[in-house]
């Protein structure tokens, strides 16, 4: 594992776990890379509830509800779908934070206006408004399809941290 997903994950364990508070991942371009990292720490299970490997989009609508409206209007790549995701993550689990992550890590699969390296992410709290989108949307550019994914991993275990 990539010394440098662990370190911030063994962070973001430690500082959920002083708060009080338990993680759940949607992933879809990362493939359980977050949930890997997080889950290669001895004890996580205290903070980390579930992780949700949603690369279709049957997937993301059979696992979090991600509706087939949202995916048809904005695509899997998208603000809204990242939302629905992490929203999905937080009522279909026990947790108290949720993150998602969709994208395009390469080196196929690149549209018109969705390059490889886009990759959007969204965050979900219990008790917070749902109306109250957290999203986030980076374009690493072609940096290849290990490297796409591990930057994406890394933004999405700063989402987590309190």
């Amino acid at each position: 594992m990539n010394p440098e997903l662990t370190a911030l994950a063994e962070t973001v364990l430690a500082e959920n776990r002083a708060a009080g508070r338990t993680v759940a991942t949607a992933e879809s371009c990362t493939g359980g890379l977050v949930a890997a990292a997080l889950t290669e720490i001895a004890g996580s299970s205290d903070v980390f509830d579930r992780g949700f490997i949603t690369y279709s989009n049957a997937a993301k609508m059979d696992m979090l509800g991600v509706s087939e409206d949202v995916l048809g209007t904005f695509g899997a790549v998208s603000v809204a779908t990242a939302w629905a995701m992490a929203r999905g993550a937080l009522e279909r689990s026990g947790a108290d934070i949720a993150v998602s992550i969709t994208g395009i890590a390469g080196p196929g699969g690149a549209t018109p206006g969705k390059p490889v390296g886009l990759v959007v992410f969204a965050r979900a709290v219990r008790g917070e408004d749902p109306e109250a989108v957290v999203a986030d949307t980076r374009q690493f550019g072609d940096l290849g399809r290990a490297e796409v994914r591990r930057q994406a991993a890394l933004v999405a275990l700063e989402l987590l941290r309190p």
